[in-house]
């Protein structure tokens, strides 16, 4: 089967590579956050048992730096997904459907993963 001159499915490529990308985010986020709250509960145990909790803060450090990772991670997936949309002539763009729906979800979410970072950072201390 011959591809037309039109071929939407370019397009729907890269929404799907978009989407896997803020996926992958989510999921680094969401492992971060787990380990920065890990040191709170290493925190716990150690104050019941009277012992010192020194992996509390590498705990947090490292959760910090996983949910910073991933919130780039979607930042830099949506910049290219961007770039890559800009290039395509306007036969492969869907007419009905919006080009802009994936990548403003994107920023939205990474936005929300550096204020989470930033919450951590800060609640940490």
């Amino acid at each position: 089967m011959p591809i037309s001159e039109s071929d939407p499915r370019v397009f729907f490529a890269a929404e799907r590579t978009l989407l896997a990308w803020l996926r992958t985010g989510l999921t680094i986020i969401a492992l971060g956050f787990v380990v920065s709250r890990f040191g709170l509960f290493v925190q716990l145990l150690a104050a019941q048992s009277h012992a010192s909790a020194s992996y509390s803060s590498l705990s947090a450090a490292l959760g910090v730096a996983f949910v910073l990772v991933g919130s780039f991670a979607i930042l830099i997936a949506a910049i290219q997904h961007r770039s890559f949309i800009a290039t395509l002539s306007a036969t492969d763009l869907p007419r009905t459907y919006s080009k802009a729906v994936a990548l403003l979800l994107s920023l939205v979410v990474a936005a929300l993963g550096l204020a989470l970072a930033g919450y951590l950072l800060f609640a940490s201390h």
